[in-house]
C-alpha cells in the first residue's frame, strides 16, 4: 500500500507521462463498479415511499418513513469518494435513518468527479438545502447528513451556509465516516488497511480527480482545514476499523476545540459506513437507533 509521499511522487510521475484522467479511466470504472454492486442489495421496507424529485435542478428523490413527520426533513448525501455513487446506493440504509429518526429524507444525486470537479458536489448540497427552505421547510427541521464523502459534504455545506450568510442554518449535522482530508496523510489510512472493506487506492483516486487544479488544503474542499466555529451540533460516527477512523477523530477534535457541540462515537471494530448492513450486522442496527435518538431528542 503505497503512503502519502510515495502516492504523491507516483502521481507527479504519472502525471508527467499522461493525462491522470486517461490514466485512471480504468480504475475509475472498477471503483463506480464496485460501489454500484450496492445497490438495491437490501430491500426496503414495506412502510418506505420512493418519489423522484427535482430539488432545484438537482435530481433527487423522497425517501419516506411511514412515521415521516411531516416537517422533519433529512437532506442526504452519498459517499463514494466524490466519483461514485448515487442515492440508490444509500436508499435502504438512509431509509433506517428517516425511520429511525422520525423523518423525511431527500437523498440526493449530485453530481460526480471528474466529469464534475470540485465545487461541483457541494453547489449541489446548497442548491437542495436551499430547494427545502422555498419548499417551506424550516431550517430547525433539517438535518444534514451524509456518509464518507457525504459525511465531508456535510461539514462543508455547514461551513459554507455560515460563511454565504444568506441562509439560516440547518438543525443538526450528521456526518457517518466523514472524509475530510484530501491531503491523504493520516496513518489509520495504512495502519487499518485489512480491517476495513474500504481500501485507500479509491481514496487516492478520489482525492485527485474531485480536487482536479485546485487546493486539497482548501476549506470546502477537506474541512479539516477549516474554520468550524458557528456550526450546528454534530453527531459523528465513526468505525474502529476503518481506514477514516483518523479523519473522525481530528475533525471531532477540532470541531470541539472551536466551540462546537459535538457528540463524537467510535464504534469499536466496526468498518466504513457498517450502517449499510444494518439487515444483518446488529451493530448497524445500533448506530443508525443512535442517530434516530440523537435527533429526535435535539428536534422534538
Amino acid at each position: 500500500m503505497l503512503q502519502s509521499e510515495s502516492f504523491q511522487n507516483y502521481m507527479r510521475a504519472r502525471d508527467a507521462e499522461k493525462d491522470i484522467r486517461e490514466k485512471f479511466s480504468q480504475t475509475l470504472e472498477h471503483v463506480r463498479l464496485s460501489i454500484a454492486s450496492f445497490d438495491n442489495r437490501y430491500p426496503l421496507g414495506d412502510d418506505i415511499t420512493v418519489t423522484p424529485v427535482d430539488a432545484g435542478g438537482v435530481p433527487s428523490e423522497w425517501v419516506v418513513p411511514a412515521n415521516a413527520r411531516a416537517e422533519r426533513v433529512i437532506l442526504y448525501i452519498h459517499g463514494g469518494c466524490y466519483v461514485s455513487g448515487s442515492p440508490v446506493t444509500v436508499r435502504e440504509c438512509a431509509s433506517r435513518i428517516g425511520r429511525a429518526a422520525d423523518a423525511r429524507v431527500l437523498n440526493i444525486d449530485y453530481r460526480l468527479a471528474p466529469e464534475h470537479p470540485f465545487p461541483a458536489a457541494l453547489d449541489d448540497t446548497l442548491i437542495a438545502y436551499r430547494w427545502l427552505l422555498a419548499e417551506g421547510y424550516e431550517a430547525k427541521n433539517i438535518v444534514l447528513a451524509g456518509e464518507s464523502a457525504g459525511g465531508g459534504l456535510t461539514i462543508a455545506a455547514l461551513m459554507k451556509i455560515r460563511d454565504d450568510g444568506d441562509l439560516p442554518m440547518p438543525a443538526l449535522g450528521v456526518p457517518i465516516s466523514p472524509w475530510i482530508d484530501m491531503t491523504m496523510d493520516h496513518k489509520t489510512l495504512t495502519t487499518n488497511v485489512g480491517r476495513d472493506i474500504a481500501s485507500t487506492t479509491p481514496l487516492f483516486i478520489g482525492a485527485k480527480l474531485y480536487v482536479g487544479e485546485g487546493d486539497p488544503k482548501g476549506p470546502y474542499v477537506s474541512p479539516l482545514f477549516g474554520d468550524l466555529t458557528g456550526l450546528p451540533p454534530l453527531l459523528i460516527q465513526v468505525g474502529g476499523g476503518e481506514v477514516l477512523l483518523d479523519d473522525g477523530i481530528a475533525i471531532a477534535h477540532k470541531a470541539r476545540r472551536e466551540g462546537v457541540d459535538v457528540t463524537f462515537e467510535v464504534w469499536p471494530h466496526q468498518t466504513h459506513v457498517w450502517h449499510w448492513f444494518a439487515t444483518e450486522l446488529e451493530d448497524a442496527a445500533q448506530a443508525i437507533g443512535a442517530i434516530g435518538d440523537y435527533i429526535k431528542a435535539r428536534m422534538d
